[in-house]
């Protein structure tokens, strides 16, 4: 018999150093083991002279990774999920899971060497922040992006916290609370993706970088360029157009409550099957979520990943997380579990999760910090920088546009990405060169 395989494979070819997840028949879940593995080689990496690229690949047809192995840390709690019954060691052995998973995180963030992720395949929970915080994230025609967490008690950690609330509009706070998935090139048009590439190009791509004799992430950059694929035209971006103004007029509000409100006012099919997503998940999730993802959207980095660590030590106490994953991945039962409490009328203490005392502190690998990711530039342009040049300056679309093309250096997408937010939140004024941007029915002008 072949001898077994480490649940990360390392390999060095010439500047690559590249990480290899190996658990396919688990859909490459992240559990301590992986963890504990990459994280003392990523330092390594970062540190050595003869590393160019870290890239970061799984094994299998299926899944980059689908998440942190939650069935792993829910055999630490008991049946029915009252964590308070486990032994102390226990407890804290599922507590040093997400330590060492946001430590992991965190580095990622804040490397010096250009790391690149291959998304080819299902990407949710601990996946996602394996790859999001990476200055370079390749989507496929596989990819599927989610965080699900509070479908099943829980809420979206890996630093959630800090990349949702940056995404466009409200974008981050309908994924976060609903759960849904972006699949193949909406991943790339979402900003959660940093390039489009067919899948079968990623061994091309893999080669063509090993021959980089430098670490200079602009030249990274253009590599990766060398194989993205066009947009097709005839892709419709699926929260875009009318949807993505329900998004913003919806999940703007500062309550689920108000969110539901705003649905409900919508009245639409959409709206509809929202609400709908929405009443499944745990209450106590969706109010911590939100709060979550509004108080990080004016945090650094560092903040959210310590907040985040000091909210997973807060569920480990109260019984939705192991009742959800008990439900749902264990027993795989299709009706929501029975929550506690099981409405948003009677979640009322929401303060608890966000109160430190009683909680370990989040001690990370190094003390690197930002307020946005410094490596945007890579990604397609966000609504707020096409918002400052509509309002900043007299210029049509098609020079709004050509701008960017240029500042992108050509990028493909940018077109497609910029066109598809000036048709939902660009007027022409009368009597006036340039345009106007909508915001709340208000017209903003460069005047």
């Amino acid at each position: 018999m072949d001898p077994p395989q480490a649940d990360v494979i390392h390999k060095r070819v010439f500047g690559n150093r590249i990480f290899i997840l190996n658990r396919p028949t688990a859909y490459n879940a992240l559990d301590l083991s992986m963890i504990r593995n990459m994280t003392p080689q990523l330092q390594a990496w970062n540190e050595s002279d003869l590393c160019k690229v870290i890239i970061l690949k799984a094994t299998g047809n299926k899944a980059f990774c689908a998440g942190g192995d939650v069935k792993h840390v829910k055999r630490l709690c008991t049946l029915l999920g009252v964590i308070n019954d486990m032994e102390q060691g226990e407890e804290q052995h599922a507590v040093k899971f997400f330590e060492e998973e946001y430590q992991l995180n965190h580095l990622i963030a804040t490397l010096d060497k250009p790391f690149v992720s291959f998304l080819d395949g299902i990407t949710m929970g601990g996946g996602v922040g394996l790859s999001v915080h990476a200055p370079f994230r390749v989507a496929t025609e596989n990819t599927v992006f989610a965080m699900p967490e509070a479908k099943i008690g829980f809420f979206p950690d890996v630093g959630g916290s800090f990349f949702l609330p940056r995404f466009d509009g409200e974008v981050g706070t309908y994924l976060a609370l609903t759960g849904a998935s972006l699949k193949g090139l909406d991943v790339f048009l979402s900003g959660v993706a940093t390039h489009y590439v067919p899948s079968q190009r990623l061994p091309l791509l893999e080669n063509r970088l090993s021959e980089i004799e430098c670490d200079d992430h602009e030249v990274i950059n253009a590599v990766i360029e060398e194989f993205v694929a066009e947009c097709n035209r005839d892709h419709s971006y699926a929260l875009g157009g009318n949807v993505r103004k329900s998004i913003d007029r919806c999940f703007k509000g500062d309550s689920v409550e108000d969110i539901l409100k705003a649905l409900e006012q919508e009245n639409s099919a959409w709206s509809r099957e929202t609400i709908n997503t929405l009443l499944r998940m745990s209450p106590t999730s969706l109010k911590v979520a939100l709060k979550q993802l509004r108080k990080g959207k004016n945090m650094v980095i560092t903040d959210c990943f310590k907040m985040e660590y000091r909210l997973a030590q807060k569920f480990l106490k109260k019984s939705d997380f192991a009742r959800g994953v008990n439900h749902l991945l264990v027993n795989k039962e299709k009706t929501p579990p029975k929550w506690d409490p099981p409405s948003l009328e009677e979640v009322t203490d929401i303060e608890f999760y966000f109160d430190p005392h009683g909680t370990q502190e989040l001690e990370l690998l190094n003390i690197r910090s930002f307020e946005n990711y410094p490596f945007s530039r890579f990604s397609l342009p966000s609504e707020e920088e096409i918002r400052r040049v509509v309002t900043g300056e007299n210029m049509s679309k098609e020079d709004i546009v050509e701008f960017f093309l240029k500042d992108r250096k050509f990028k493909i997408g940018v077109r497609e990405k910029v066109l598809e937010v000036l048709n939902r939140k660009a007027i022409l004024l009368g009597g006036q060169e340039g345009l106007g941007w909508v915001k709340d029915e208000r017209v903003f002008t460069n005047l």
